[in-house]
């Protein structure tokens, strides 16, 4: 949604997106995009954005600054920062709780290549940015996140000048294939002459459109760890999907059905039903999000599980290994770290006690999930957190249970 947000703000007329998200994260791009220029609104149960670049980009460029802020979100401040390069005058991003230490230091040098003016604080929020933004030739350390990638091509597409970017190291390149596959639902291409370099013609022009959000495999990965744990007497229909999407996180089929679980799809929906659940290897690079949840798989699964990626974990919204080894070993599971590796020492049945969430809505979720094995109650402090992508989790997880 929040790429779909970043395109619509570009466009020349009005969008409508449908199935939005109500999200905290969704909620801090709509501000963004609105402290820009762009106009919300409501319209038949769609979000109504009507970008208003022209009009912005005629007003005085030497005023004072625009500040905006990302809250909590690493997409929105690493994705309109080089969106904000192509209005006139300087817009400062800020962040709120875990951003304000998530790194951001891969924006400055490659804005000053493409012609725009980026400092960040020290390599952290907030972020100070002044266009124009040219186009030109960049290169991009992709190993930490492909978030700010998706910003450029975004951005770049609506510049002046053609450009060329070469990203090192790129991770996740599931998600620039979702931004990419967004751009041109607005009428806008990439590009792409080999797996790590992109093309972008400038001078294109966004043109508004009529725009579905997808489901989001992030979230739906909770609710097949659940039903792989929890689903006695029938499985869990999980509507509203796409089981042709560019989501890295779709890869959650694969790790539940490599753990036992059974697994049948349907056009735009899975089930999922319990079954005997034995340890499994995964490889998580390309798909961080996914080991809180394959983490709460693992600790109910016989056997050593091997998750591959535990180095992408540092930089989130908490210490991701740090935390998932602390929650899941007062569960009862081993958990260890071994530079890229998380081994997971599973165990049918989890024990009672307290998790601390660190304020991380996927520490939470994955908190609430293993509990449905716990041998009683598991409580879960700063379980609101959950808001930053799914307001309503606990509430939707509440009403899966059969009456």
């Amino acid at each position: 949604m929040q790429r779909a947000i970043a395109c619509a703000s570009l466009a020349h007329g009005e969008s409508l997106l449908s199935n939005p998200s109500d999200s905290a994260d969704c909620r801090a791009a709509l501000g963004v995009a609105a402290g820009l220029g762009a106009a919300l609104g409501q319209r038949g149960g769609r979000l109504s954005i009507r970008g208003a670049r022209r009009k912005v980009a005629d007003a005085v460029s030497d005023s004072a600054p625009r500040i905006l802020s990302c809250g909590e979100s690493g997409l929105c401040m690493r994705m309109f920062s080089p969106i904000a390069a192509l209005f006139p005058g300087e817009t400062l991003l800020e962040a709120e709780g875990s951003l304000r230490k998530r790194p951001l230091a891969m924006l400055d040098g490659a804005l000053e290549a493409l012609g725009a003016s980026c400092r960040s604080t020290g390599g952290f929020a907030p972020v100070s940015v002044r266009g124009p933004l040219h186009g030109g030739v960049a290169s991009v350390d992709g190993s930490e996140s492909s978030q700010f990638i998706t910003g450029l091509l975004i951005a770049l597409a609506a510049a002046e000048g053609d450009s060329r970017i070469q990203v090192e190291g790129m991770v996740s390149g599931g998600y620039v294939e979702l931004t990419i596959d967004t751009m041109r639902a607005f009428g806008v291409e990439v590009g792409r002459p080999s797996g790590s370099s992109f093309t972008v013609a400038g001078g294109q022009v966004y043109k508004p459109a009529g725009f579905e959000v997808e489901g989001d495999w992030s979230g739906a990965a909770f609710l097949v760890v659940a039903a792989s744990i929890a689903a006695d007497r029938a499985p869990l229909r999980i509507a509203g999907l796409r089981l042709r999407s560019s989501q890295p996180d779709l890869a959650i089929l694969e790790a539940a059905r490599a753990a036992g679980a059974s697994i049948q799809r349907g056009v735009d929906w899975v089930e999922v039903g319990r079954s005997r659940l034995d340890a499994f290897s995964f490889d998580a690079t390309d798909c961080p999000d996914l080991f809180p949840p394959l983490v709460a798989l693992a600790a109910v699964c016989e056997g050593e599980s091997v998750l591959r990626g535990a180095r992408r974990l540092r930089a989130k919204e908490s210490d991701r290994a740090t935390a998932l080894a602390e929650a899941f070993g007062r569960l009862g599971a081993l958990v260890r770290v071994e530079g890229d590796l998380m081994m997971i020492t599973g165990r049918p049945r989890l024990e009672a006690c307290p998790i601390d969430s660190h304020g991380d809505h996927r520490i939470a979720m994955a908190a609430a999930v293993a509990a449905l094995a716990a041998e009683g109650r598991v409580e879960i402090e700063g379980a609101e957190c959950v808001a930053k992508s799914w307001p309503h989790f606990f509430e939707d997880l509440d009403g899966l249970r059969r009456p």
